[in-house]
């Protein structure tokens, strides 16, 4: 998902990727334009997927789309060989990244791209909506970096949407730098720091062990949802140590099937 070639004439493109699993394979998995797409080797049972940015975006005026369709009983992870990197770009408007998960009965999906990098001067709106059958697990890491080293960030607008069995299981929309409403860098949001993340686990075995909402260290919380699912939200100085907190609660998840293990 991160720039490897230049556009030197620097138009938009509009690209979409798309996956499908099943319990017998990846009978589609096609790429355009900056979103390549490879199978990779899994560690674990399923299939993996890993995104190969292969060229520079998403740069103003781009859209960007990657969809994912996991059929009933599939294993998918998909993850990305770098972080992606919003850019300013000659076209006008903002750059926009959609990404449509759908996860069918008893399937799983572990999606866990890298970092988004939000440069200065660069105007992203990201949204990403997931579709969970009522028997669905799924692991999403989202993680967002505010400006490059020594800079400040761009503008980015993201907004999570996830339904479960049809019903809505969180909506959540942030807003970051020079075009966010006043107050998102303040103590009662970013506090200074220029990571942030969340880690949302949703399964059936939310249902029979939900969790109690905490601290997670000093710059974290552990949330309960109203569903079958946990909500880990986090804040750093840098992204090293956003990834820390997240991959801790991520291990004692995948180790104990309960994220009551990470303490």
């Amino acid at each position: 998902m991160s720039a490897h070639a230049h556009r030197p004439d620097q138009r938009s493109v509009h690209a979409t990727a798309r996956i499908v699993a099943t319990r017998a394979g990846l009978p589609v998995l096609t790429g355009e334009g900056p979103l390549a797409l490879r199978r990779t080797r899994a560690t674990g049972a399923g299939t993996r997927v890993t995104v190969v940015g292969a060229m520079s975006a998403p740069l103003g005026g781009d859209r960007l789309a990657i969809e994912a369709d996991v059929q009933d009983g599939a294993r998918l992870t998909v993850d990305a060989t770098a972080a992606t990197v919003a850019l300013p770009g000659r076209a006008t408007g903002p750059a926009h990244y959609d990404v449509r998960l759908t996860v069918g009965e008893g399937a799983e999906l572990h999606w866990l791209p890298e970092q988004l990098i939000s440069a200065y001067g660069s105007d992203l709106r990201m949204r990403t909506r997931v579709d969970l059958a009522a028997t669905a697990r799924l692991v999403l890491r989202d993680e967002q970096i505010l400006g490059r080293h020594g800079e400040g960030p761009g503008t980015l607008l993201t907004r999570l949407t996830v339904h479960r069995a049809g019903r809505p299981l969180l909506d959540q929309e942030l807003a970051h730098g020079p075009g966010a409403a006043g107050g998102w860098d303040g103590g009662a949001v970013l506090g200074g720091y220029r990571a942030v993340g969340q880690l949302l686990l949703a399964g059936p075995e939310f249902e029979e062990k939900p969790v109690e909402p905490r601290l997670l260290g000093d710059t974290a919380v552990l949330t309960p949802l109203a569903g079958p699912a946990a909500l880990v939200t986090a804040v750093a100085p840098d992204a090293l140590r956003l990834r820390r907190v997240l991959d801790e609660v991520l291990r004692a998840h995948t180790a104990h099937g309960s994220v009551a293990a990470y303490r």
